[in-house]
């Protein structure tokens, strides 16, 4: 655990780097329900695949600039030149199948609308609209996936989403409040537990 102005507790994976500490103070674990912002975690996880999260929070206002706010109708349409001027941009992870990824996930997420689902709706129906509350002591408790993050990857798989594996799965729950994996200890365990009831 990290200690931080005498009186904080932290989940000890942030350590003491101010960007990962608010991060996790304000972000990380708090339930999702803005599908735009969902469509956004889903592609950063991606991105983060084999990297440091921290890596990828250094990178994400780039992120979110060079990828139109992250806007599934915008990307959607991007094209073969819009992809190689991509690829070329130093600010943000230059992997060819990660940059493919985001446009196709916002395809798929374009084609799910279609049919009359949004992410929110889809993603949520696995946890039944409500958070899992975990109450992990020690980090080296918390999985790195589930029998659930593993039944989500397919279920997006399926609907054609790409760069979206149990793991990335898991850690995009952990992300988007689906799950609660602040370890008790952490000021932020009962504080997420109080907004979910």
């Amino acid at each position: 655990m990290e200690e931080r102005d005498g009186s904080l507790t932290r989940c000890e994976w942030c350590g003491d780097d101010p960007l990962y500490q608010s991060y996790h103070d304000y972000e990380w674990g708090v339930p999702l329900h803005d599908n735009q912002k969902l469509f956004e975690f889903l592609c950063l996880e991606g991105a983060q695949a084999g990297l440091s999260w921290l890596t990828i929070l250094r990178k994400r206002e780039h992120y979110f600039q060079v990828f139109d706010g992250f806007d599934p109708d915008v990307i959607a349409r991007y094209d073969a030149r819009k992809k190689a001027e991509l690829m070329n941009d130093p600010g943000i992870v230059r992997n060819r199948l990660k940059v493919g990824a985001f446009i196709n996930n916002a395809r798929a997420t374009l084609g799910m609308r279609e049919a009359g689902l949004t992410l929110d709706g889809f993603l949520w129906d696995f946890v039944d609209g409500r958070p899992i509350q975990n109450a992990w002591r020690r980090q080296d408790q918390v999985p790195a996936s589930t029998d659930l993050s593993d039944r989500l990857s397919r279920a997006l798989k399926e609907r054609t989403f790409t760069f979206v594996g149990p793991t990335i799965c898991y850690a995009f729950m952990q992300a988007t409040g689906m799950v609660n994996d602040h370890l008790v200890s952490c000021f932020r365990y009962a504080q997420i537990r109080e907004q979910a009831e």
